[in-house]
């Protein structure tokens, strides 16, 4: 019967995926992202129900736009199955079963999926902007002030206070971010970092968030050997090699936070 129910959840992750891919695309250039119809970036053909079926409609179109035959890039259908599968992995990781499910599981699960529906977001658009969208972080910190106020009313968690003190000072952070943007016109992108610093230790705690730290060193360390052996290969302009060294740190953490979080709750509901 649970395998039913992880059918469930790996198709509840692709419908995500799809929707991130919208999300990734719309919230940088200011588009709706609830209201508006998706449609072909190409050719602007509102899209019907038969073309947003995730995987299949990808699969069965032969990858390209029914209207105007347009290539659609590969990455919609990966995100849509990374999806599927990081929530099925997510739902395993905390022995979601039918025949076991209370009202802790559920609420666990629920906000947990939507915090890493906020980090797929924040990855997604950070890879390909080298930016991390302020109105994305505060649904993150919504999600998370929300579980908050159900641990200390219904599980009496006493650590409310520990909440307080992170989300005083992501209020901070935030607020001089604002002002930064007002006065120098730009985001500035070592501020939004640790903002979603703050997020990350908020929801899954300091350790998770140390080791998340951790593998994106490693992470950042790599691209940058790769840049550093590539640009040695090419012998490109100095110019050429400034934008490239632009690493999205905030996809890199993104990224790691949810491996962490996944070997975190296998490790604690398995032992």
């Amino acid at each position: 019967m649970d395998y039913i129910l992880y059918i469930l959840v790996f198709c509840i992750g692709t419908l995500f995926g799809s929707f991130f891919t919208l999300a990734v695309y719309r919230i940088p250039i200011g588009q709706d992202i609830t209201h508006t119809r998706s449609y072909c970036p190409n050719c602007n053909h509102k899209l019907t129900f038969w073309d947003m079926i995730p995987i299949l409609s990808y699969t069965f179109l032969g990858g390209k736009c029914r209207y105007c035959k347009e290539k659609i890039r590969t990455r919609y259908i990966l995100l849509e199955i990374m999806s599927g599968l990081v929530f099925v992995l997510f739902a395993a990781s905390v022995k979601l079963s039918l025949f076991s499910i209370n009202l802790q599981t559920l609420a666990y699960i629920i906000i947990g999926l939507l915090y890493i529906a906020t980090l797929f977001i924040i990855a997604g658009i950070d890879k390909e902007r080298i930016r991390i969208e302020k109105p994305v972080l505060l649904f993150g910190f919504i999600c998370v002030t929300l579980y908050m106020i159900y641990l200390y009313i219904v599980e009496n968690d006493t650590s409310i206070y520990r909440y307080v003190i992170y989300l005083i000072l992501s209020c901070i952070l935030l607020l001089f971010s604002i002002l930064y943007l007002r006065k120098k016109g730009t985001d500035s992108y070592t501020i939004d970092v640790l903002v979603l610093s703050m997020l990350m230790i908020l929801y899954t705690y300091e350790v998770v968030y140390i080791y998340t730290v951790i593998i994106t060193l490693l992470a950042v360390s790599i691209q940058l050997l790769i840049q550093k052996l590539h640009q040695r290969k090419s012998k490109i302009l100095k110019r050429v090699k400034i934008e490239n060294n632009k690493i999205p740190i905030g996809f890199y953490m993104c990224v790691s936070n949810i491996i962490i979080l996944l070997a975190t709750n296998f490790a604690i509901f398995y032992r």
